[in-house]
């Protein structure tokens, strides 16, 4: 099965939460909310280096898609 490359989640225990999800690699979850990130890779100390380069965009990315869907929703 192939997926989006953002997925919005939520949870009614988190109710004030706003979760992107990104699906591809390296994959993350973020709480817009708070910008608390949860990654779901295990990374060592080369990918880390690579990935703090990287990290700042996606997290821009999955902001950017997260407007883009409410502003989807209101019209």
């Amino acid at each position: 099965m192939e997926f989006p490359k953002y997925l919005l989640a939520d949870n009614t225990d988190f109710p004030d939460a706003i979760f992107v999800v990104h699906t591809q690699f390296p994959r993350f979850i973020i709480n817009l909310q708070d910008d608390e990130v949860e990654w779901l890779e295990d990374f060592d100390a080369n990918d880390e280096k690579e990935l703090a380069s990287e990290a700042e965009i996606l997290i821009e990315e999955a902001s950017q898609f997260y407007d883009r869907e409410v502003e989807r929703y209101q019209d």
